[in-house]
């Protein structure tokens, strides 16, 4: 899942270091995060190595599966982790985070209470909220008629070819679920299977499961029709105009990536201090701004630009916000959702 622009890697797990202009200064303390690609601002992390002195080294994934993968088969180094919700919640069931000392982290106080009452982690024991944004349906207005604000626009004939769904388990079945009226995270067998034939209906008119080149292939005119991270899409709609980005009228996943310390972290006080940092309000504002993603930091949005604090994708009406879901940790039910997923990519 590339979640946005800065950070020029050339696949998942390639590594990036951040380091400030040379001289005499240069620091020689490192901190590593573990992180999806694109997902911190290049002023974040030089304001961060400038008042710390500590570079900030980036590894990265592209599925918290992966991440978590990688975690199990005993890589360590990382010093901060930048899971979903129920990656934290599995990673919390193999003993490998620490339980946050909130001395630590004066800025907590900045966090958003409403998304904290939707959060698994209400607490804060063991995940600081980071970054959010819907999964979202985004087209080309010039050749997409009619349209409808549903995920049944994957369902039209007339744009087969044309349109493409995230190689995502749960963010496709999840978008069916929803379509059928339930939650992205049911554990129903029957509608679990409804939602399939729902998915083998619109994989029938899409070009391919596609979670990268779906946006510069949207922004071209080589699809018309897209499934995709909201972050992405608004920086291509920068580009072409032509680009409307919806919110299904059904609701959609809300995800959320949170930061985490992992239990083997070298480097436990500059994570720290990297969590604090990102959570002040003006650091977190440019952060927002710069990558393309909601922050939920009450502080930081009095800063936020009128465009992007406007935004009814990041910021959506209460009504529809109330539609939209996380995905949930479903430990050993989890065989339901790669069946199914099985199925389709067979079908």
């Amino acid at each position: 899942m590339n979640r946005r622009q800065f950070l020029q890697t050339t696949s998942a797990a390639t590594t990036a270091t951040f380091l400030p202009s040379c001289g005499k200064n240069a620091p020689q303390k490192s901190l590593t995060m573990f992180t999806w690609v694109d997902y911190i601002s290049d002023a974040a992390v030089a304001s961060f190595q400038e008042k710390y002195g500590a570079k900030i080294i980036i590894d990265t994934f592209d599925s918290n599966e992966a991440m978590i993968s990688k975690l199990e088969s005993g890589a360590t180094g990382y010093d901060l982790l930048v899971p979903s919700p129920y990656a934290v919640e599995h990673l919390a069931t193999k003993n490998l985070l620490t339980k946050l000392d909130h001395s630590k982290i004066p800025n907590l106080v900045n966090l958003d209470p409403a998304h904290l009452t939707r959060s698994s982690d209400p607490k804060v024991e063991l995940s600081v909220p980071y970054l959010t944004a819907p999964t979202v349906i985004a087209y080309l207005k010039s050749h997409v008629k009619n349209p409808q604000p549903s995920w049944a626009l994957f369902a039209r004939t007339d744009l087969k070819g044309r349109t493409t769904l995230l190689d995502d388990m749960r963010a496709v079945i999840g978008a069916a679920l929803k379509s059928l009226g339930h939650s992205l995270n049911t554990l129903d067998p029957a509608q679990i299977a409804a939602a399939v034939d729902v998915v083998i209906g619109w994989k029938s008119n899409i070009a391919k499961f596609e979670n990268e080149q779906y946006k510069t292939g949207l922004a071209s005119g080589e699809f018309h029709l897209v499934q995709g991270y909201a972050g992405d899409l608004i920086t291509v709609q920068q580009e072409n105009p032509d680009i409307e980005i919806i919110i299904p009228e059904e609701g959609t996943e809300f995800f959320s990536d949170d930061l985490c310390i992992p239990i083997s972290a070298k480097n436990p006080d500059l994570a720290y201090q990297l969590i604090n940092h990102l959570l002040d309000p003006e650091v977190s504002a440019e952060n927002m701004q710069a990558i393309g993603y909601r922050a939920p930091n009450t502080a930081a949005y009095r800063l936020l630009s009128e465009d992007f604090r406007g935004s009814r994708i990041l910021f959506p009406p209460a009504e529809l916000f109330a539609k939209c879901e996380t995905i949930a940790y479903l430990g050993d039910k989890l065989p339901l959702y790669t069946a199914a997923w099985e199925k389709i990519k067979n079908a």
